[in-house]
């Protein structure tokens, strides 16, 4: 370690800490002297007072901070790491103890050794089904509740589990599989003997690391060097941001110029570190170094770091380790939202209640039936173990294997390619959707933008105007050559061709886009904003060219092929609380400073020397669907500037509040009386297909919601042009309301008109959530479409949730960028569009999209398939247990209610799998309309949404076809056969085979190849059995024509009367998609 200096030094240091710490915290700070260095560097009050972490500053004297006391590795053990709760400060190429931090491994599996078998075991038995199915296995080991054999009863409850358990082991070794790779890959760590291979796991925090280019980060970095002489890096995020957009990062300027990489080593430095957070746009620290001239401070903010999983996209980089494992940015960032259950899987779990009541209740009719004679007590529970079919364990299989049916279907379909099925357990909520809660941006519009339109207060540029612009600027840059000094840029009338060159040399210099030059001498643009792209590419097209950029210069290339040069001095980039952007650039041939600056029209305004057409043009603008950008700038003296950056680095190193005061310091010094040069409007083009999409939609019954973050004035014109809004609705709008009472008079007003569009913006929007969330929503849910403006993305979940809980009805939000992913996993259904924004909100969605016009398909028809079936195959399912269980209560009453087992061993298993599955399962590729209906027709959806498949109503007739069918069948075997009846079980058991295929072949609407074949193999095998189960089937009696005859007169009564009366029904009420088809 660095050689401590003495007491004498301590009033040095408590002074240069004074200049760094606000007035009031200064006397709170102490510095660690030689005899007491555990002491903490800061009182702790002052620290709690400061909003962020509090930063000091570091020399020699200095040691690194002694290990947390409280965290021990019994209490690691117990409850595992979780993330640091504190700054920390480490030695730049020094020694850190690998126990005080976590390690830098990536664990995303679920289970280990010891928890798996607890945890999904657990997962499954939480059900219903499963537990009950568990307790009637279980009772098998009474000898008074023994009925039949064993494997009759674990059997299917064992296949279920050892599906569910195999697929969780195999889906959890493959994560161990990605993890074990992604720990194993080698990174170069900087040594005292050079260069070394580590594994990503056994990087620790302080260690040096060489990244190169495509290289995936591996842990939260400070970035030191690059191989760029500037020390720019980019970055690519998307796998943590989930944009596609390149970022530039910079390495620290101190460590940037040391001769070699070597020299890093032989730094005497700290790096301090707020504590870890989750906020991957924010970060505040300082690198200090001790040099023989003082202590010299590099603060360092999100611009200096690389963060886990994002990878380097151009050169190599040579980073400091600061956060590792649970602590980097990305694991805190990784959520895993609640499992989403569907509405079917809930209201079937109702009906199995019923079920399981049913089945309580029958038993004790036998028993009552019996005079409640003997151990009637045993007797009750032997009836609850033969009625157990009741509740059918193949239920959930055959559910959970028909979605997945259902997904592949979707995916496979050509007509709406790349769509991923993320969540394969909720397909069916796809056709059982009321609100549709959709982004704007890069949702209903396609995110590519265009500058349209060009204001300067007297003149104003469009369409084929455009070319005028292109003419104006080349004759201002013209007469630049040809002047002498700037006297006739700055003078006070200048002309139309310098005005418009002052404002495209202000859209070419103001923006944070890096140009890429291709190997055939082509330039592409990387900028985290589609806008700052578009205007870029518009300032090319008329003339002037963005041709090289780096922290230092900008480059821009005249129309008449001149090159000039601009030196960046400061750059402040666009935040979603300043809405704003500026930079300060210094022309290198006329030596003049200019502060440039463009941001919303909300925020500019106040910003710019007064005018009275700003406003007005902006309003024009935004009803045209154009998002308008104001831009100013403003002339500095050498003597301003000097004062600028003097205030801006001291608040550069403060250690509180650092962001506020930075732009404090702006505000006050440049952000005054700028001048006005103009307006752009810029085109976000609607994706295609958005108009028809939304009028279907609309017309299948679907309230739809827009929630989008831009002005009032834009999302109105893009909710009327896409047709969110139809013809002849009227708009509301509530603006600004931030008075309670003012805001209830507008929902009186709103409470009569049923049929308009509410538009609000943000700042109402949250005085309704905050105050009066219950009225608001009550009043909205009966609008048929609502336009949310200025909202964030916890507003977007907040509204998505208020939905949800006040009008019941299934949610589905759709959107393209990372601020949605919030409402979409809130929603009950989200689908992500993977767009210009990237893939965050696609990878967090249930389902995946291409674009927006693919919802109408995926609702429509794949929704209403999935649903209907799945009502239709749970019914048949519940059917078919009924039905062997109410033929087992005819048996017992007439064996006086003893509870003897009417079938036993592998008839009972064969009866749910081999003999009826295929037939049963042909019922999840039924179809009820054609695809051309489906969707020619949306109000056929509206029958969708009211949940007829499956109620109680269809319940019961199911119950009720179950309790004849099982009666026919054991009553007409027991008197057709009375001198046969040592052959019941044969009888019976073949009649019971023969009618559930026909009731398959009944309540299927289309006849498919499956079907058909699967119900002529199932009768081979059945027929073929008879020869395999001879201790069940007598094959002299089942060879003649009695045994033949007879069983296809039972097979006929069951099932020919349903017949009769399905035709019935079609004939006088049928179904509305029949007459359409009609």
């Amino acid at each position: 370690m660095y050689p401590r200096r003495g007491r004498g030094n301590r009033s040095a240091m408590e002074i240069q800490l004074k200049t760094l710490l606000p007035d009031k915290m200064a006397h709170k700070h102490r510095v660690s002297g030689s005899e007491d260095d555990s002491s903490p560097l800061m009182d702790e009050e002052a620290l709690s007072s400061s909003s962020h972490d509090s930063l000091p500053i570091h020399t020699g004297e200095q040691r690194r901070a002694a290990p947390s006391k409280h965290r021990t590795w019994i209490k690691r053990l117990i409850t595992g790491s979780g993330p640091s709760k504190t700054p920390r400060t480490i030695p730049l190429a020094g020694n850190v103890p690998s126990e005080k931090y976590p390690p830098n491994v990536i664990k995303n599996q679920k289970y280990n050794v010891v928890t798996f078998l607890p945890i999904v075991l657990y997962e499954q038995f939480k059900f219903f089904f499963n537990l009950y199915f568990l307790l009637v296995a279980l009772s098998q080991f009474i000898p008074a509740l023994k009925i039949g054999y064993l494997f009759t009863y674990f059997a299917p409850l064992s296949f279920v589990l050892v599906v569910t358990i195999g697929k969780e082991a195999w889906d959890d070794w493959k994560r161990y599989k990605r993890d074990q790779e992604a720990n194993s890959q080698v990174y170069q760590k900087l040594t005292s003997s050079g260069y070394q291979g580590t594994p990503s796991s056994e990087i620790k925090v302080g260690d040096l690391v060489l990244i190169e280019k495509n290289q995936r980060v591996p842990a939260d970095c400070i970035l030191l060097r690059t191989t760029e002489s500037g020390g720019a890096c980019f970055i690519r995020t998307d796998q943590l941001d989930g944009e596609t957009d390149w970022k530039l990062r910079i390495a620290v300027p101190y460590t940037q110029k040391l001769a070699n990489d070597q020299a890093l080593l032989r730094l005497r430095a700290f790096v301090y570190a707020e504590k870890p957070h989750k906020d991957i746009h924010t970060f505040v620290g300082n690198l200090s170094v001790e040099t023989p001239t003082g202590d010299q401070v590099e603060p360092l903010s999100v611009e200096n770091t690389l963060w886990t999983n994002t990878v380097v996209a151009s050169g190599q980089a040579i980073a400091m380790v600061m956060y590792t494992g649970v602590d980097t940015r990305a694991v805190m960032n990784t959520s895993f939202p609640s499992t989403k259950v569907g509405q079917l899987d809930l209201e079937i779990n109702r009906l199995s209640k019923i079920l399981a009541a049913v089945t309580f209740v029958l038993s004790i009719t036998m028993v009552a039936l019996n005079g409640f004679r003997g151990l009637w007590y045993i007797y009750m529970f032997r009836f609850l173990i033969l009625f157990s079919s009741i509740i059918p364990i193949s239920l959930r299989v055959n559910l959970d294997m028909g979605k997945t049916v259902y997904s592949m279907q979707i995916m496979r379909d050509n007509s709406i390619p790349d769509t991923v099925v993320r969540t394969s357990t909720i397909p069916e909520e796809l056709g059982r959707i009321g609100y549709l809660l959709t982004d704007k941006t890069g949702t209903l519009t396609k995110n590519d933008m265009e500058l349209k339109r060009l204001h300067m207060g007297t003149m104003s540029y469009g369409g084929e105007s455009m070319e005028d612009v292109r003419g104006l600027v080349q004759t201002a840059y013209s007469a630049r050559q040809g002047t002498e000094g700037s006297a006739f840029r700055f003078k006070r009338a200048r002309d139309i061709a310098s005005r418009v060159r002052d404002i495209v040399q202000a859209l070419a210099l103001c923006h944070n886009v890096t140009p890429v030059i291709a190997d055939d001498g082509e330039i592409t643009y990387q900028a985290s904003s589609p806008d700052e792209v578009a205007i870029v590419k518009w300032t090319e097209s008329i003339g002037l060219t963005l041709y090289f950029r780096d922290r230092n210069v900008i480059r821009i290339r005249t129309p008449d092929g001149q090159m000039l040069d601009f030196q960046i001095i400061e750059l402040f980039p666009f935040t979603s609380e300043t809405k704003r952007m500026g930079i300060i650039v210094k022309d290198t041939a006329t030596g003049e400073i200019f502060f440039y600056q463009k941001g919303a029209d909300a925020i500019m305004s106040k910003i710019v020397q007064y005018n009275d057409w700003l406003d007005e043009e902006c309003g024009n603008m935004a009803r045209e669907g154009l998002r308008t950008l104001v831009i100013g700038r403003k002339r500095l003296s050498e003597e301003a500037l000097r004062e600028f950056q003097r205030r801006y680095s001291e608040a550069k190193i403060s250690v509180g509040d650092r962001n506020n005061i930075m732009q404090q310091v702006v505000s006050e010094t440049l952000e005054c009386d700028l001048e006005l040069l103009g307006l752009t409007g810029v085109e976000d083009k609607l994706q295609d297909g958005v108009k028809t999409t939304l009028e279907l939609l609309r017309n299948a019954g679907l309230r739809v919601w827009m929630l989008t973050g831009d002005k009032i004035e834009t999302a109105t014109c893009i909710a009327v042009s896409c047709k969110l809004v139809s013809r002849n609705q009227a708009i509301h709008q509530i603006a600004k309301m931030t008075n309670s009472m003012e805001a209830m008079e507008e929902l009186s007003l709103l409470q009569g008109k049923t049929d308009c569009c509410l538009v609000i913006d943000g700042e109402s929007l949250h005085t309704y959530l905050d105050r009066h969330h219950l009225e608001f929503i009550q009043v909205a849910i009966r609008l048929p479409a609502v336009v949310c403006c200025r909202c964030s993305p916890t507003q977007k979940a907040e509204i998505t949730k208020l939905i949800k809980k006040y009008t019941g009805q299934r949610t589905c939000a759709i959107g393209d960028g990372g601020n949605d992913v919030s409402m979409i996993q809130a929603a009950h259904v989200g689908v992500g569009i993977v767009g210009k924004e990237g893939k965050q909100a696609s990878l967090a969605a249930d389902f995946s999209v291409t674009q927006f016009s693919h919802l109408t398909r995926l609702l429509l028809w794949h929704g209403r398939n999935s649903y209907k079936r799945s009502a239709k195959l749970s019914q048949f399912v519940i059917h078919r247990g009924l039905i062997i269980s109410i033929m087992q209560a005819v048996f017992s009453a007439i064996f006086y209610f003893a509870p003897i087992a009417l079938y036993q061993g592998l008839l009972l298993v064969g009866y749910a799998t081999v003999f009826t599955m295929a037939p049963v399962f042909s019922l999840v590729l039924d179809k009820d309309v054609s695809e051309d209906t489906a969707l020619l027709y949306p109000e056929l959806y509206k029958e969708l949404r009211k949940g007829r498949s499956l109620s109680f109503k269809t319940f019961f007739i199911w119950l009720t076809i179950s309790v004849y069918q099982g009666g026919v069948i054991m009553m007409l075997a027991t008197w057709l056969f009375e001198d046969e009846f040592i052959n019941i079980v044969s009888i019976s058991f073949t009649a019971l085979i023969f009618n559930e295929l026909l009731m398959v072949a009944l309540e299927i609407n289309t006849w498919h190849p499956y079907m058909v074949y699967s119900e002529v193999i199932t009768v081979a095998l059945y027929i073929s059995s008879m020869w395999v189960l001879k201790t069940d089937f007598d094959l002299t009696f089942i060879l003649t024509t009695t045994f033949i005859w007879k069983t296809a007169v039972i097979t006929a009564v069951s099932s020919f009367p349903l017949y009769i009366l399905k035709f019935l029904k079609w004939r006088w009420n049928p179904p509305s998609y029949t007459k359409l088809a009609g």
